[in-house]
């Protein structure tokens, strides 16, 4: 066996584990160390990638809000999106985050407890209950094979539902009987996949082959006999399609044809196979779904040397997916394949009407590690979408498209992100300096805020950084925004606007980096020193124009434990009636504007499993945490989905049971036994990614046929089978 293996990770002695989790023994919180080495290849223990001088905070993004975005009538299922505009006036509580009446939002309960992180279930408030909607390996087609762990194969896989789904949209008709699932899935975890290590050469062949088709994307129906009930997928559906490594993808926009693009497979630098490392998205208001290329360096084996490779964390060393070792596109060492890193790191877009159509990479919006991409169209009618880079110290961007939307014009408004302008975002604070210490203490003005500027990368068809053509700005965009000298952030993750008032909102994870060492040091909105739990940030573009190139920000909150002591600030709720969190990642909102935040990481290193939160955003509730969800050990909240006018909300369960191994589980989820139980032999033996569908109880009469809500104490009731 190649001791360089994927499989020397799964079964091989220590010192070869060791090798593949350098992040052993450093993880904050109840972050994996195996996590860290499959989702980001490591990432926080080697060498910031980010050197520049820039000092400066990121900017935060508004993100386009079609959560609820309908799936049109009809027998074609059109989808007829809804349009978040952002121009006019805003609701006065826009004005002055601290007026205006407290919203509670129709989906009431009452704030479940922090899970212990060694508790294997779901749970959920009092009166809900959940059960899983897809799973991993679950068949989409009417020829798709029934899932067996033990009889897996790359052909079968790339007929079922992919591994570790995270960001999820789900689109409803106007009846609400039938919908559509979209769902990314960005990594896999073999060592809880597989019986068994595998034997020969072939058999390990045979194992990447799987990977491969487990990741991509998944478009999937949904039906249900009346609005508000739970949904279940349509097997065989006519909309159900797999998006994998060996689906066609078209390259857009001005570095399309690019020599910096071209490969000997594809010499003409315009379409390249397949998508990597997908996290986060977006739905567009012309009735697409965007998805972000995060982590695809992993994936690479490359040259590592050059200052673009290490500036994208591309190594020489082997990867632990194995995939150079059957593909020599994924061994960029060499002039035939050097350019094929070049051609991920965008944003995918895809119709889901449409199973035959070609999806796309927009290099128009930049190249580097895409959370995801949110779209409002502006007052002027122009399509805007922002987006993260989720690397420590790296930054915020806002694309502006050169073109307008167009109501009814699908096709048309499909040409919105092929071109246009794309900025960067740097940050300046109101307060002294030597108010921003490190420690998190309010400045005296009583609380975190300032100004910001889009700073051009790409602006009217031209490069607005010295020494860098457009081609050259979009295929090595982090390089650009460095020049442009843009804020460094705490690992900006998703963005999203707020419907109700027009405010955007930024997750920054976290960035244990900061100020120390020769790292960037603390600023307004970073304001503490090895950020552990991350913060929110708010935005409001000036004179409520989504293509200004101006705006004026806050920290809506810096998370944390208070009854741990952490230095925590919730827009002066008092901190003792919050529900702790940290880490947030994705971001969503309900019809009354409450924010909702998934997190990644669990709080302060205390020990709890993930969940999902609400926080209010106006009156004297702002900035007050109740938690509604808790995931499964060793699991991360994803999606989220809130249709809170029918009490239902999405969660995409991903990496449960991360810890563990074949035949020693730290996680059975979703397919839970009576009060816990190990299951028996021959039954579920293995955790599942899975999207699970929260919902009252009165509205799934008994168990139904799948796992029914936990009751909040950490044990989960009685599903029947």
């Amino acid at each position: 066996m190649n001791p360089d293996s994927r499989a020397a990770f799964v079964s091989g002695p220590p010192p070869a584990k060791k090798r593949f989790l350098p992040m052993l023994g450093h993880t904050r919180g109840k972050r994996s160390a195996v996590t860290c080495a499959l989702k980001c290849d490591n990432a926080c223990s080697k060498a910031v990638c980010n050197t520049s001088s820039n000092s400066y905070f990121r900017d935060i993004v508004s993100a386009e809000l079609s959560r609820r975005s309908a799936l049109g009538a009809g027998a074609a299922g059109i989808l007829g999106a809804a349009v978040l505009t952002l121009g006019g006036e805003l609701p006065a509580a826009a004005a002055d985050p601290g007026r205006g009446s407290s919203k509670p939002g129709r989906l009431a309960f009452t704030p479940i407890a922090p899970v212990d992180a060694a508790v294997d279930s779901l749970d959920v408030p009092g009166g809900y209950g959940w059960e899983p909607l897809l799973r991993w390996g679950d068949p989409l087609f009417a020829d798709s094979p029934e899932f067996d762990f033990d009889a897996q194969s790359a052909a079968a896989q790339a007929r079922q539902f992919g591994y570790n789904n995270d960001y999820l949209e789900i689109l409803r008709q106007p009846n609400g009987k039938k919908g559509l699932l979209v769902c990314n899935h960005e990594y896999v975890n073999p060592q809880i996949m597989f019986p068994a290590a595998p034997a020969t050469a072939a058999e390990e062949a045979q194992r990447r082959g799987i990977f491969r088709n487990a990741v991509g994307l998944s478009v999937v129906e949904l039906e249900r006999s009346s609005r508000g009930t739970p949904w279940s997928y349509v097997r065989g559906a006519r909309l159900n399609r797999r998006i994998t490594l060996d689906t066609v993808f078209e390259l857009t926009g001005p570095a399309s044809g690019s020599d910096l693009l071209k490969t000997a497979a594809d010499p003409q630098g315009r379409y390249v196979l397949g998508t990597l490392g997908n996290c986060a998205g977006g739905s567009t208001p012309w009735g697409t779904v965007l998805s972000g290329e995060e982590n695809f360096n992993g994936f690479f084996r490359a040259g590592g040397t050059s200052p673009e490779d290490r500036r994208y964390g591309l190594g020489s060393d082997p990867t632990a997916m194995g995939w150079e070792r059957e593909d020599p596109r994924f061994d960029a060492r060499t002039g035939q394949t050097r350019n094929e890193p070049n051609r991920f790191g965008y944003i995918v877009e895809l119709d889901p009407e449409d199973p035959e159509s070609v999806p796309r990479k927009h290099t128009s919006l930049g190249r580097f590690k895409h959370e995801g991409a949110n779209v409002i169209i502006a007052r002027n009618g122009k399509a805007v979408a922002y987006s993260g880079d989720d690397e420590r110290f790296d930054y915020l961007y806002k694309f502006v498209s050169k073109n307008k939307y167009r109501k009814n014009n699908k096709r048309h408004n499909m040409t919105l992100l092929t071109e246009g302008d794309l900025y960067v975002a740097r940050f300046t604070g109101s307060s002294p300096a030597a108010e921003i210490d490190g420690s998190g203490s309010v400045p005296a003005d009583g609380g975190f805020d300032g100004r910001g500027t889009w700073l051009p990368l790409v602006e009217h068809g031209t490069s607005a950084v010295a020494g860098m053509s457009v081609e050259e700005v979009l295929v090595y965009t982090r390089l650009a925004a460095d020049k442009a000298g843009a804020t460094k952030m705490d690992r900006c993750e998703d963005v999203e606007p707020n419907p109700a008032t027009g405010r955007v909102y930024v997750a920054c994870t976290n960035n244990s980096n900061r100020g120390t060492g020769t790292n960037a040091p603390v600023d307004e909105v970073n304001p503490r020193r090895e950020n552990r739990d991350g913060h929110i940030v708010e935005i409001t573009e000036d004179r409520s124009d989504a293509t200004a190139t101006t705006f004026s920000w806050n920290l809506l909150m810096l998370c944390g434990d208070p009854a741990q002591g952490d230095p925590t600030y919730f827009s002066g709720y008092p901190q003792e009636k919050v529900s702790p969190i940290s880490c947030p990642d994705n971001l969503a909102f309900d019809t009354a504007g409450n924010l909702w935040i998934s997190t990644d990481g669990a709080p302060s290193g205390i020990g709890y499993n993930d969940g999902l939160f609400k926080v209010a955003l106006e009156g004297r509730e702002r900035g007050k945490v109740e938690q509604f969800l808790s995931v499964p050990r060793d699991g991360e909240t994803c999606g989220p989905v809130i249709h809170d006018e029918e009490s239902m909300v999405f969660v995409a369960v991903q990496h449960p049971g991360e810890d563990g191994s074949y035949g020693a589980h730290t996680s059975y989820f979703p397919d839970y036994v009576p009060d816990g139980a190990v299951p028996a032999a021959g039954t579920v033996r293995a955790p599942r990614p899975s999207v699970v569908q929260v919902f009252r109880q009165e509205t799934k009469p008994g168990n139904g046929n799948g796992n029914s809500g936990n009751n909040g104490n950490g044990k989960p009731e009685k599903p029947g089978n």
